[in-house]
């Protein structure tokens, strides 16, 4: 935990960035998980800044996918997908606040293979959806079912290994007043499905109610950029995080910190209004936090800005922007 003694979160954050007290949230006691992230939920569990949390989160189909024979249209109930723990109510955090949530570790839990995969009727990125409507009749059902080992990584088939590489697909704050389908991404996270989102990273989250209200689910073990056929690697885990608080410290759109990068993460449809939200928002950091001018901020994004692709399948795209940190010194 080297780099994250001088994180941001470790400099502004209530607690410092130091581990305070630890809780665990099981499914029983997590009890019915949820599928809105909405202030109107009663807490699961109430920590102060600096709390460890390990929760036992579902996959995206709560376990309902269980054989490679089952068909997803007739098992599942849309909207009910992407099942999420918590809320956790953050003592002390108020609107205009904001969340610190550094991802420790994330194991896959329950029995093999726990790991789904799935083509699914109108959804994906290369398919008619009804948000993109075509004539084209829909693709297939298939699903495949994978064993996901830590070390080993995920056998796809006899030639082909994927690492490990486990990130939080769904993480995000209440919305103030709102109830909004932990299907979508949007200012306060959500669904998200950005690969950085992953063990070792700090996000940080906009507070927009008492308490914050931090939800959390929808693990995956691996996924490329762009969730293309819109389910990656669905696994039930185990997922450790430390939650701290930044006081007034006001944020209108996810950020990320590694090691390495700064990220700002936008969620939009056309992909394009995501991008820019995105880059927007890291013009606005450094300007505000690195000593840059706006202008001269925006031409050196233009040289040395990078793009990832969370999704491009659900109700809202989304995209990080981010810069080396070594060019913020």
């Amino acid at each position: 935990m080297a780099w994250q003694n001088d994180s941001i979160m470790a400099r502004k954050g209530v607690a410092k960035g130091e581990r305070g007290k630890q809780y665990t949230i099981t499914e029983t006691q997590q009890g019915k998980y949820h599928y809105v992230y909405g202030p109107y939920a009663s807490p699961v569990l109430t920590v102060d800044p600096g709390a460890v949390v390990a929760a036992e989160t579902h996959d995206a189909f709560e376990g309902a996918i269980k054989h490679e024979t089952d068909s997803p249209s007739k098992i599942l109930n849309f909207p009910f997908l992407n099942p999420q723990n918590g809320p956790i109510h953050v003592n002390g955090a108020e609107k205009g606040d904001t969340l610190a949530v550094y991802i420790e570790n994330i194991v896959p839990r329950g029995p093999q293979p726990c790991g789904t995969t799935v083509v699914m009727p109108d959804f994906g990125g290369l398919v008619s959806t009804g948000q993109t409507a075509l004539l084209n009749p829909a693709l297939p059902e298939r699903v495949k079912k994978l064993v996901v080992d830590a070390k080993t990584g995920t056998k796809w088939n006899d030639k082909i290994t994927l690492p490990y590489e486990p990130f939080i697909g769904t993480i995000g704050t209440s919305p103030e007043i709102e109830a909004i389908s932990s299907l979508v991404p949007d200012y306060y996270g959500g669904n998200m499905d950005l690969p950085d989102v992953g063990v070792g990273a700090v996000i940080y989250l906009p507070v927009n109610t008492n308490g914050a209200l931090l939800y959390l689910g929808d693990c995956h073990a691996a996924q490329g950029d762009g969730e293309l056929c819109g389910v990656a690697i669905e696994h039930p885990t185990v997922t450790t995080v430390q939650i701290d608080l930044i006081k007034n410290w006001t944020i209108a759109w996810p950020r990320l910190e590694t090691k390495d990068f700064i990220m700002t993460i936008g969620s939009a449809r056309p992909m394009e209004d995501a991008a820019r939200i995105a880059y927007r928002e890291l013009c606005r950091w450094m300007a505000a936090d690195y000593g840059f001018d706006e202008i001269d901020a925006y031409m050196l994004l233009t040289q040395a800005g990078r793009v990832r692709v969370g999704n491009m399948v659900d109700p809202k795209y989304t995209l990080g922007a981010s810069i080396k940190k070594s060019y913020l010194v």
